[in-house]
C-alpha cells in the first residue's frame, strides 16, 4: 500500500512523516525503513528505525530510487515499512519520472505487502492524476 502526502513546503508534511515512522517502529513487528535526502530526520526519527541518505548512495534519479527502494527489499524481508521525505526531489524534480516511479512503488508494495509513505513538495492543485490516486 502506498501513501503520498503532498503541499507546499511548509506544511507539516516532514513533521506529519517522522510521527508515522516512530509510530510504525512502536507498532511494527517487523523492520521500519526511512529514506531522505540529507541528513535533517536524523534526531527526530527514534533510532530503531534504519535511516538511509540517499546522497551516501548516489541517489539522485527515479529510476536509481526504484533501484535503490527494490533493493532494500530483496536484501531485507522483515521490511514492513519504508518512509521516503522529499521524494520527488530525490527524483530530481522530474514529475514524469516521478509518476513512473510512484506507479511501480506500489506495485512492487501491494506485492510484498509494505506499507510505504512518501512526502513530496507538491501543491495539490498541481498534483498529477497519478500522484492524485495515492493521496
Amino acid at each position: 500500500m502506498l501513501k503520498l502526502i503532498i503541499g507546499v513546503k511548509g506544511t507539516g508534511k516532514t513533521k506529519a512523516l517522522i510521527s508515522m515512522v516512530n509510530t510504525a517502529v512502536d507498532h511494527s513487528h517487523g523492520d521500519v525503513v526511512c529514506i531522505e535526502k540529507g541528513v535533517k530526520l536524523r534526531y527526530d526519527v527514534k533510532y530503531q528505525a534504519r535511516l538511509i541518505d540517499t546522497n551516501e548512495y548516489f541517489v539522485s534519479d527515479a529510476q536509481s530510487l526504484y533501484g535503490f527502494v527494490a533493493g532494500i527489499f530483496a536484501s531485507n524481508h522483515d521490511v514492513t515499512d519504508l518512509f521516503i521525505d522529499s521524494a520527488l526531489k530525490i527524483c530530481n524534480n522530474d514529475a514524469e519520472a516521478f509518476d513512473i516511479f510512484v506507479e511501480k512503488t506500489n506495485t512492487l508494495a501491494t506485492k510484498l505487502n509494505i506499507n510505504i509513505v512518501m512526502t513530496s513538495s507538491i501543491p495539490v492543485e498541481n498534483a498529477s492524476e497519478t500522484v492524485k490516486k495515492y493521496i
